[in-house]
């Protein structure tokens, strides 16, 4: 027997609304269409540094100094000092003919040569820098070395000698690196360069001692990666105008300077990877604008001082691999604050694990009742301290899990769809069974 035709028509009905109503309840779950991609816009032509009047001056590079860039294979077809070359130019605004105050080479070819005479046309220029371009020096005329006021040399000039940057006595800043510089100590060149303000002689295998007596006008000392060695001079703390000090990777012993803390103007600091000792000097606390301090990969020892959580400018401290013991005196709060906190492999080192808690990736162990580590610390957090993250703090691991959590099983839209239509298709069948019994 049929169903009444009633019946039919009410189920179907019901059955096309649920339908209806799946769809415009699934279609939000859709990834929403990406809006167009913008037209690609073009940079304006980078235009050659030049004097602030040289766009208003018509004269051009005097023919001398043209000839000179011509020795030198740098493209001279159109003025250098308004066309953009390989080879960085800067022009002053002298008329009838300009003049070049700036040079830099850069990928030299092989078939570069700086003869004499060339150079003796560029006598004009303040700034010498040399990138990527391994060349042999050669002597530079004395109107040239009167001239110069910074000189940089990047992996380039093959091999320089103490006694040939010594002779760049007007220099206010010198920049050597990845260059072997042959010279018995820093002293030989920078005991002549009495105007210096940034001196950087990194990677160059300089030996010896860290000058004793330096120009007290520096602002910047980078003798990073060479093979320096003797104790860090007490003079060197005279140098209150000094901003940056750089002298990691290299073998200086001994202990931090006690008077450390007279270099007020420092904001960064790394003596890392050598084989200092002793503690962290009490008087670094006067530094106010520090910021960054490495002093890792070293041998100090003693307790970490309480005055570092105090320092309101620093943001990168590095005290990793050292012999420090006791409890660390920093809370979460202050850890937090930092961009860089590296403190593992201090053996003897703890945290006290009711201030901090364990997703700190100190890389350390917690204390027991006596402030000594309770077992070695984990490999895992050992490891993951020292990596090459911005940051040892890490709390992003529960945003990550709860997003998994969430992002995990069927979508629940679906689900109740698909119970919604069994439960029809059940009712379909069980009101037709109950219409046969019926009649």
């Amino acid at each position: 027997m049929e169903p009444p035709p009633l019946l039919l028509t009410l189920l179907l009905l019901l059955l096309s609304s649920t339908t209806l109503s799946a769809k415009t309840t699934t279609t939000p779950s859709l990834p929403p269409t990406p809006p167009p991609t913008p037209p690609p816009t073009h940079s304006p032509t980078p235009t050659t540094p030049s004097s602030p009047s040289s766009s208003s001056s018509s004269s051009s590079l005097d023919p001398k100094q043209v000839r000179a860039l011509q020795s030198l294979n740098i493209p001279t077809s159109k003025d250098p000092c308004t066309q953009l070359h390989s080879n960085t130019t800067l022009c002053d605004a002298a008329k009838p003919f300009r003049h070049l105050l700036s040079l830099t080479l850069a990928n030299c070819s092989d078939d570069v040569a700086l003869s004499f005479t060339a150079l003796k046309s560029l006598s004009t220029l303040q700034s010498l820098h040399f990138l990527n371009c391994p060349i042999s020096p050669i002597r530079l005329p004395s109107d040239l070395v009167s001239s110069l006021r910074s000189f940089s040399a990047i992996s380039s000039l093959r091999r320089l000698t103490g006694v040939w940057l010594a002779r760049l006595q007007n220099l206010t800043d010198l920049t050597v690196s990845n260059v072997q510089v042959n010279a018995s100590g820093p002293f030989v060149i920078l005991g002549n360069l009495k105007k210096l303000r940034s001196v950087t002689i990194s990677h160059a295998n300089l030996t010896g001692n860290v000058p004793k007596h330096l120009n007290l006008n520096l602002t910047q000392i980078d003798f990073s990666g060479n093979e320096l060695e003797g104790r860090i001079p007490s003079s060197i703390t005279l140098l209150e105008n000094l901003q940056s000090l750089n002298l990691s990777s290299n073998t200086l012993n001994g202990e931090i300077p006690t008077s450390f803390g007279d270099l007020i103007s420092l904001t960064n600091v790394s003596l890392a990877s050598n084989s200092l000792s002793g503690p962290i000097p009490e008087s670094i606390s006067a530094i106010p604008g520090l910021v960054h301090l490495d002093l890792s990969s070293n041998q100090l020892n003693g307790s970490i001082p309480k005055f570092l959580s105090d320092m309101k400018s620093l943001k990168h401290l590095n005290l990793a691999n050292n012999n420090f013991k006791g409890v660390i005196p920093f809370n979460a709060s202050f850890i937090s604050k930092l961009a860089v906190f590296k403190i593992s492999r201090n053996s003897n080192l703890c945290y006290n694990h009711s201030v901090l808690l364990s997703k700190l990736k100190l890389g350390i162990a917690p204390c027991d009742k006596h402030g000594l580590p309770l077992s070695p610390p984990p490999a895992k957090q050992d490891s993951s301290a020292d990596d090459s993250s911005d940051s040892d703090y890490d709390d992003s691991h529960e945003d990550s899990s709860n997003q998994s959590d969430h992002h995990h099983g069927p979508n629940k839209v679906v689900l109740g769809v698909a119970i919604a239509l069994s439960s029809i298709v059940f009712l379909i069948i069980f009101l037709i069974l109950c219409s046969k019994w019926c009649g």
